[in-house]
């Protein structure tokens, strides 16, 4: 059977995610909450917006994950300076906690995942896996053949 890389990355990338979602459970948080949680963590005081592309969720989706996790003392919102319709999210101390403990969570699981992989490969993967989507030049003849 030939390999179609296409559907192993789509296969695999479901995989994680599915794993990752199963994993939080006992944080008491959803998957998407716990990516929101990370997500604001390494990135906090940025906008709803920002978390909901990242997310690749629509602003409605995002803003009542947000009410959830805000009720439940794991984020705040702050208002934007900039713009007073905006607001920032910000981690609370408690999502530290929990973060420090999903970081863990994603650690262990990956170390699962990738058992079989030395660690050359797991580099090699990475490395690999970095190079998807990446612009080889800023050659405008290479991005109209591309694009």
């Amino acid at each position: 059977m030939k390999m179609n890389l296409g559907y192993l990355l789509v296969d695999k990338s479901r995989l994680v995610r599915r794993r990752f979602d199963e994993s939080v459970r006992d944080q008491e948080l959803t998957g998407p909450q716990a990516r929101l949680l990370l997500l604001v963590g390494r990135n906090p005081g940025a906008r709803q917006a920002t978390y909901a592309e990242a997310l690749e969720v629509e602003p409605i989706t995002l803003c009542r994950m947000v009410d959830r996790l805000e009720n439940n003392g794991w984020l705040k919102r702050m208002p934007d300076p900039d713009d007073r319709r905006a607001r920032l999210l910000h981690p609370t101390e408690k999502s530290h906690e929990v973060t420090d403990k999903l970081r863990s969570t994603v650690d262990s699981m990956l170390n699962d995942l990738l058992a079989r992989l030395d660690q050359h490969e797991r580099s090699e993967l990475g490395r690999l896996l970095g190079l998807i989507g990446e612009e080889t030049d800023s050659n405008p003849e290479t991005e109209l053949k591309h694009g």
